[in-house]
C-alpha cells in the first residue's frame, strides 16, 4: 500500500511539466514604432491560422493602422461599428493635416467602444486577442489599443436539469464567466461582493475567478483558497473538475469535499454563509469551499417551502442515505449467518423464493447492484429520447426475466430496487455517488462476517468521516464538534426568521444574518404598543 500511494504521488518523467510550458510565456518581447515590423511579429507568431484578421487603415497614401482581431472570436459588429467606422471617419480630418493619432489619442477620442486598455508587450497582446480582444496599432506610437469585443455564442440561460426544483428560481449557470458573475451580481447587489481572477492553465489561459463577500468570509479562508488555487500548474483547464481536484484535502476519500452546483441560488445561499463560491470560465458549474457532510443532504428547494415539510424531508434523507449504505449488505448477513433474526413466516417465504437459485445470497445482490449500476450508466449516456425507456424497461425485463429464470430471487430484485430509489433521493449528485461506492465494500463485509462485518465498516466510515475535513474545517460540523446555534439548519430546517446567526463552519466575522423579534403575529403591534 505504501508503495502504491508513492507511485500516484510520484510525477512520471514523461509528463512533467516546468512550470511554464512554451517559449512565448519566456519571451518579453515589446513592440516598435515600426509598423511593418510588428504585423511580421503578428503574423509570425499566429502563423497557419486562418482565422486571425490584418485590416490596414490607410490615408494619404500611408498605412497609418493595423486592427488584428480573430474573427471566430469576435463580435464583427463591435470591429465595424467602434473600431473601423470612427478610426475612418476621424481619419479624413487629420489626412488634411498629414497627422495621425497615437494610441492615447485612438482611445480617448476615437475609439467608442466601453472597455479598452492599452499595451506595448507582445505577449499580453497576444493573450488579449485569444481573449476575444482586438489590438489596433498605429504607426506613430509602440503601444497597442485592446478593445473588447468578444462574440461567442451562448447557449440561453436555463434551468439545470442536474437540479430541478419545484419552486425556486429557474435560471442556471452557463459556460460564459461574466453571465455566471453577472447572475451573482443580480442576487446580491452590494459592494461587498468581490471577484478576483486568476489565469490558469499555459495553453488555454482559462479565468478562474474566487468569489466572496468580504466582511462574512474569513480572511484565513480566503487566502487558503487563494493560495491553493494559485498553485496550480497544469497545460489546460477543461472544466471546473480540474480545479476541485487540485484543492480538495483528501483526494483519496469517496467523500466529495468541494461542493458543486448549477444554480446561482445555491452559490448565493453558500456565500451568505460565509463560504467562497470558485467560477470557471467555460464551465457551468460552480465550486463552493468548505463542504461539509451535512451539505450533500441539503437541496436548494428546502429553503423555498414551509420549515416543516423541509425538516420531514431532510428525515426522510437522513434515512435513505442508511438505506442506500446497507440495505443489500443487511440482508446479504441475515439471510447467510443470522436467519435466526428473521421471523419465521418472513424466513419461510425468503427460503422458497431461494429454493430454484444456484448462487449464494452475495453473489445475488452483487450482481443485481453490478447490473443496476451499468443500467443507469446506459440511461445516462444514451440519447435522452430512448435514455429513460432503457433504463426503466431493462430493469424490468432483465429482473422479471431473472426471477423466473432462477438465476436471482425476488427479494434481492426488491431489495437492490429499493437501493437505488434510496440513492436518487440524495441531492447532491456528487455525494450520492461516493455513497455509491461505499456500497460494494460493505456488502462484501456483510458476506464474510456478517452483521460483524457490517458494524465494522460502519465504524470505519464514521471514523474517516469525522477526521476528514474541508479547508480545514471539519466534514461534520455543526456536530461534531458541536455547535448549537449553527444545529438549526441541520437536522432541522427552522424558520427563515428564527435563523439569527450566519453557521460558524468558515469562520464569518459578520455573524448576524436575521435581527431578533422577526417571529410573525397578527397581535405583535398591540403587544409593542403595550
Amino acid at each position: 500500500m505504501k508503495r502504491f500511494r508513492k507511485w500516484l504521488r510520484a510525477e512520471p518523467r514523461h509528463t512533467s511539466l516546468p512550470e511554464k510550458l512554451h517559449s512565448e510565456d519566456d519571451e518579453n518581447v515589446e513592440l516598435t514604432m515600426d509598423l511593418n515590423q510588428n504585423e511580421r511579429t503578428f503574423r509570425d507568431i499566429f502563423k497557419n491560422c486562418f482565422d486571425i484578421n490584418f485590416r490596414k487603415i490607410s490615408l494619404a497614401g500611408q498605412e497609418r493602422q493595423l486592427v488584428i482581431f480573430i474573427a471566430s472570436l469576435v463580435n464583427e459588429e463591435i470591429i465595424d461599428d467602434h473600431i473601423l467606422h470612427p478610426m475612418l471617419v476621424n481619419g479624413i480630418d487629420k489626412e488634411a493635416e498629414n497627422e495621425q493619432y497615437d494610441a492615447e489619442a485612438l482611445d480617448n477620442s476615437v475609439i467608442s467602444a466601453g472597455s479598452t486598455k492599452r499595451s506595448s508587450n507582445v505577449n499580453e497582446i497576444v493573450r488579449q486577442l485569444l481573449d476575444g480582444h482586438a489590438a489596433i496599432l498605429t504607426g506613430s506610437d509602440n503601444k497597442a489599443v485592446l478593445v473588447k469585443a468578444n462574440g461567442i455564442k451562448q447557449r440561453s440561460l436555463e434551468e439545470p436539469s442536474s437540479e430541478p426544483v419545484i419552486r425556486g428560481p429557474r435560471d442556471g449557470f452557463i459556460e460564459s464567466l461574466s453571465t455566471n458573475v453577472g447572475l451573482l451580481r443580480g442576487r446580491l447587489k452590494t459592494s461587498r461582493l468581490k471577484t478576483e481572477a486568476v489565469t490558469i492553465g499555459s495553453l488555454s489561459q482559462t479565468q478562474v475567478v474566487l468569489t466572496y463577500i468580504t466582511g462574512i468570509a474569513s480572511e484565513a479562508l480566503i487566502d487558503e483558497v487563494r493560495e491553493r488555487v494559485k498553485r496550480i500548474r497544469i497545460d489546460a483547464i477543461l472544466d471546473s473538475g480540474y480545479i476541485e481536484e487540485f484543492i480538495e484535502d483528501l483526494p483519496y476519500s469517496p467523500f466529495p469535499q468541494v461542493h458543486n452546483t448549477e444554480r446561482p441560488d445555491v452559490v448565493t445561499g453558500e456565500l451568505l454563509e460565509g463560504k467562497i463560491a470558485i467560477l470557471v470560465d467555460n464551465s457551468p458549474i460552480a465550486l463552493i469551499v468548505p463542504m461539509t457532510f451535512w451539505t450533500g443532504l441539503q437541496a436548494s428547494e428546502d429553503y423555498y417551502v414551509r420549515w416543516p415539510i423541509a425538516t420531514f424531508v431532510r428525515w426522510i434523507r437522513f434515512l435513505f442515505l442508511f438505506i442506500a449504505i446497507f440495505a443489500p449488505s443487511l440482508y446479504v448477513a441475515v439471510t447467510t449467518f443470522h436467519q435466526e433474526m428473521i421471523p419465521t413466516n418472513l424466513v419461510l417465504s425468503i427460503a422458497s423464493s431461494r429454493e430454484a437459485v444456484p448462487f449464494p445470497a452475495l453473489f445475488e445482490a452483487l450482481s443485481m447492484e453490478i447490473v443496476f449500476e451499468a443500467l443507469r450508466e446506459a440511461g445516462i449516456r444514451l440519447p435522452k429520447q430512448i435514455g429513460q425507456a432503457i433504463s426503466i424497461v431493462g430493469a424490468l425485463v432483465i429482473g422479471q426475466a431473472a426471477v423466473q429464470a432462477g438465476i436471482i430471487s425476488a427479494p434481492v430484485v426488491i431489495i437492490v430496487s429499493i437501493t437505488g430509489i434510496a440513492t436518487f433521493a440524495i441531492p447532491r449528485y456528487s455525494f450520492a455517488s461516493g455513497v455509491r461506492l461505499l456500497r460494494f465494500p460493505i456488502l462484501f463485509l456483510a458476506g464474510t462476517l456478517g452483521l460483524y462485518g457490517i458494524v465494522l465498516g460502519f465504524l470505519c466510515i464514521v471514523l474517516h468521516v469525522a477526521s476528514l475535513r474541508s479547508f480545514g474545517v471539519p466534514y461534520l460540523t455543526p456536530l461534531g464538534p458541536v455547535t448549537v446555534t449553527s444545529l438549526k439548519d441541520v437536522l432541522i430546517r427552522v424558520p427563515v426568521w428564527a435563523r439569527g446567526k450566519r453557521p460558524g463552519a468558515a469562520g464569518t466575522s459578520d455573524s448576524v444574518r436575521v435581527p431578533a423579534g422577526q417571529k410573525p403575529s397578527p397581535f405583535r403591534e398591540d403587544r409593542e404598543r403595550n
